[in-house]
């Protein structure tokens, strides 16, 4: 028998592709950090010599989950922040105190910070908007975990840039020199329209042209700075950046609550994916994208939990994809683009992978893909049959149930436990941060 590194048995498994596949007595053998076969548990065992053999009685295993949109960083602002009803105000208060506390040192303590909680969560490959991107892809090598870094774009000097020249020569600097790595990949991040200026774009733009490189921006994602934006240029944001060329294959629209059906259209006929952050929206009073118009159209769409690191949560994309459903099925669940349980997964895995750009590599368990892949335990959630698998997860399921996590076939969470990151270690670098924030102790 030839030998495999992992043996992978749950009760079931839910591998995305297929869309809607429900397999039950199923198992998945691994190889050098690669998916190999996934086939009943028996014929397996009798094909394979596993050096390991997981074996998980009452858990579904599916691919691990892609938060498409976060500022990881920013887990050690939570404990800084004022309490009392969020609001809009939030985002400018975060900002603040990151452009006061920003160095590489903060950014690498709060990544690593937000890191532990998301493997915990099932999260093993997340989009990042961090300042000192440099350190988010250091650590991305480091600990084999799949990060989109942003390349932050502002026209405003902030601790890492003097203005938007200075940024995008750092960022095609940074381009080039991970340009091949297997676990960072780069998206240039510009401030939001109305903030950069068009000359600044327009260079982006070329830069990006050049590179093939992808662009993720927050549009349209609440009403005032919507206004503002129009009064200012005399027509709304979506349609000044597609006169640009910026709306292409490769452009991620941030949140993108408020939507005309023109620009529905103009989104879907260009190929752009939209990240929707249902529990950010609701929480700062941005309102939240309209999910089932751009799923009716075809527009991919993935899920991201934005500021949840910072002052609203934990990490949790089962809650997000959940609530993302319930949000588009409010006015009727029949409503075409409205997306059922496997539909919620899938934009929390191969959607949220395909939208990064590493759909190739991850999001779904078929053989020859990375063996990122994550085992939740539904024992709480008495599932009777393979049909109910689904919405087990996604209506009963948490980021609590998550017992096992392998990125490229390297167990990260086992049994409940981290494998490779001192979590209190982390922990307590977490809360030596806090305290300085809490004091206003300089760095």
């Amino acid at each position: 028998m030839p030998p495999v590194d992992l043996l992978i048995s749950p009760r079931w498994t839910l591998p995305i592709e297929p869309e809607g596949a429900v397999l039950e007595g199923y198992s998945t053998a691994v190889h050098a950090g690669r998916i190999v076969e996934i086939g009943p548990t028996a014929a397996l065992l009798e094909r394979y010599q596993p050096a390991m053999h997981v074996v998980r009685a009452q858990h579904v295993l599916l691919p691990g989950l892609v938060d498409a949109h976060t500022h990881a960083a920013r887990s050690l602002l939570r404990d800084a922040l004022p309490r009392g009803p969020l609001a809009p105000s939030l985002d400018a208060s975060l900002r603040r105190l990151e452009q006061r506390w920003a160095s590489a040192e903060f950014v690498r303590a709060g990544t690593l910070h937000a890191i532990t909680e998301m493997l915990r969560a099932g999260i093993t490959c997340f989009a990042d908007t961090s300042l000192f991107p440099e350190e988010v892809a250091r650590l991305a090598g480091e600990l084999r975990m799949r990060i989109a870094v942003g390349l932050p774009i502002s026209e405003s000097p902030t601790p890492w840039s003097e203005d938007a020249a200075d940024a995008l020569d750092r960022a095609a600097t940074l381009w080039d020199a991970h340009k091949s790595d297997p676990w960072a990949r780069l998206q240039f991040m510009p401030d939001p329209a109305g903030t950069v200026t068009r000359d600044t774009l327009e260079r982006l733009r070329r830069i990006a042209d050049q590179l093939d490189a992808p662009v993720a921006m927050r549009v349209h994602d609440d009403p005032a700075t919507l206004q503002a934006f129009e009064h200012a240029q005399g027509e709304r944001p979506l349609p000044w950046l597609g006169a640009l060329g910026l709306l292409r294959p490769g452009f991620v629209a941030l949140q993108a609550n408020h939507l005309l059906a023109t620009e529905i259209e103009l989104l879907a006929r260009s190929g752009v994916g939209v990240v929707h952050c249902p529990t950010a929206g609701l929480r700062l009073a941005q309102g939240v994208a309209p999910l089932a118009a751009l799923r009716a159209r075809g527009v991919c769409t993935a899920l991201g939990s934005d500021p949840a690191m910072a002052g609203l949560g934990t990490a949790d994309l089962l809650a997000e994809a959940r609530l993302a459903s319930l949000l588009a099925g409010a006015h009727g669940a029949a409503e075409p683009g409205v997306p059922d349980a496997h539909a919620a997964l899938r934009m929390a895995t191969l959607e949220g992978a395909r939208t990064l750009g590493f759909d190739t590599e991850i999001g779904s368990i078929v053989p020859g893909k990375s063996a990122d892949l994550v085992c939740v335990d539904l024992a709480v959630s008495g599932v009777g049959n393979a049909t109910r698998v689904a919405e087990a997860l996604l209506f009963n399921g948490s980021a609590r149930d998550v017992s096992d996590v392998w990125v490229a076939g390297r167990a990260q969470l086992a049994a409940r436990e981290l494998c490779l990151i001192e979590a209190e270690q982390v922990a307590e670098t977490a809360r030596q941060w806090s305290a300085r924030l809490r004091t206003g102790e300089q760095r």
